[in-house]
């Protein structure tokens, strides 16, 4: 893993090349991805199982593409007591902290002859996307926690799933028996662009929804993005993203691990540490070297590692906090003595993990925050995937006739400043007796 000392010139250039790999999408891509969704906008149903015949599962049928109760109460019968007990854990541990986000309506009278506040309601449908290796072949239960648990904690009257079948057009019993725990009302056995095209606009089976939610590769991610606006959506993520403050009290072989757990997602994901100690970046360089020889998805790993891997030695932790603001990465871990008199001095990223025994996974799994972050830099802006994505505000207005007649006059001043005559004529003739 390379080494740069920061700031230098070099430094700069792969940082450079570490922020810019995120949200960019080839012309290509976004041509066949549009071609898909007008495809199952129009044709519906038999798009939807052409692509799922020719991608995953090639005898998939329309009366098929439905888990069935019978599907599902076999599934909850095949997994082991192990599997269970960890999912129980961490569907507990994951609704109490989402439970903790539910927003309140409000209303105050605090003006004289005004009434206003702000109604809160869940929408009535969500779709839940769950990807897969290809085939189906990767049970991502976490995917299903994350995604249907807030959308049910929020109240949302049917919750969809939809994952990627294999190639027999069954479904991985984990993700099963995980849906049917959290309550997922209805799931289908699709995935990929077309998953997220029948979501948006519905098919004769698929019912639409009004917001998608769920991570998903570059062709999931750009359906989402083009879908925007008919439904609402999460976020649009980009690869996945490690950063690690650490110092000399950190373990070497810790953090070495922590980085390729990220780095093994994708040949685009990125894995930085940022450390004022020159011996921990040889120590961890060293590392990564000697464990990546053992990892099932070395090939994938290393071609992150090479490409957007990097150690950058700073002067002091000041600079290690301000360049990881400045990156604004999706997971941050903080492995330095006295963790927490840095919490605060973190103003941009997804999830911060705190101290040498928490380690990202923690966050993936069971500890109960949402692990749909933020990536590419937008966690300057945007947040974790949370109940509010799955609710919508509504504001609420009432004026009496004296507290209209004392405000009339503002009004009509600022919609005639804009030129909007009937505005102001609205709030005019209500002024005659």
């Amino acid at each position: 893993m390379k080494i740069f000392s920061f700031p230098s010139s070099t430094a700069e250039k792969r940082l450079a090349a570490i922020v810019d790999r995120g949200l960019t999408f080839r012309k290509k891509d976004i041509t066949a991805v549009a071609r898909i969704l007008e495809d199952v906008r129009k044709n519906g149903d038999t798009a939807v199982i052409n692509y799922a015949r020719q991608f995953d599962a090639p005898k998939m049928t329309v009366a098929a593409v439905q888990a069935t109760p019978k599907e599902i109460a076999v599934a909850t019968k095949q997994v082991d007591r192990k599997f269970t007990r960890a999912m129980n854990r961490a569907i507990t541990q994951i609704t109490d902290f989402h439970q903790k986000q539910l927003p309140n309506s409000w209303m105050h009278t605090q003006r004289p002859g005004t009434f206003l506040g702000q109604l809160v309601h869940p929408v009535e449908r969500a779709g839940i996307y769950v990807p897969g290796a290809k085939g189906g072949s990767t049970p991502l239960v976490s995917s299903v926690l994350m995604g249907a648990i807030p959308a049910k904690i929020a109240g949302v009257d049917q919750v969809v799933m939809v994952t990627p079948s294999r190639k027999d057009g069954s479904v991985d019993p984990h993700l099963l028996a995980a849906a049917k725990k959290v309550g997922v009302d209805e799931i289908y056995k699709i995935g990929s662009a077309w998953a997220i095209a029948a979501m948006a606009y519905g098919t004769k089976t698929i019912p639409k929804v009004d917001v998608i939610v769920g991570p998903g590769n570059i062709y999931v991610t750009l359906a989402k993005k083009l879908v925007a606006g008919t439904v609402g959506i999460d976020m649009i993520a980009g690869p996945s993203e490690i950063l690690v403050i650490a110092d000399d009290t950190a373990r070497p072989e810790c953090i070495a691990a922590d980085l390729l757990s990220q780095a093994e997602h994708d040949v685009l994901s990125s894995a930085i540490l940022v450390t004022p100690s020159k011996k921990l970046a040889g120590d961890v360089s060293a590392a990564v070297e000697e464990q990546l020889i053992s990892l099932s998805r070395q090939k994938i790993a290393r071609e992150s590692i090479d490409r957007f891997g990097a150690i950058f030695v700073v002067p002091s932790l000041d600079d290690a906090v301000d360049l990881a603001n400045r990156i604004a990465p999706e997971h941050l871990e903080l492995q330095i003595d006295n963790p927490f008199e840095w919490v605060g001095r973190l103003r941009h990223a997804g999830a911060v993990f705190v101290g040498n025994f928490t380690p990202e996974p923690v966050g993936d799994y069971i500890a109960g925050p949402n692990h749909v972050l933020p990536t590419s830099g937008t966690a300057r802006w945007a947040s974790a995937l949370s109940v509010d994505h799955f609710m919508k505000k509504t504001s609420l207005v009432h004026y009496s006739e004296a507290a209209f007649r004392r405000e009339a006059a503002d009004i009509i001043k600022l919609a005639e400043t804009e030129g909007l005559t009937a505005h102001a004529n609205s709030v005019r003739i209500r002024l005659k007796k």
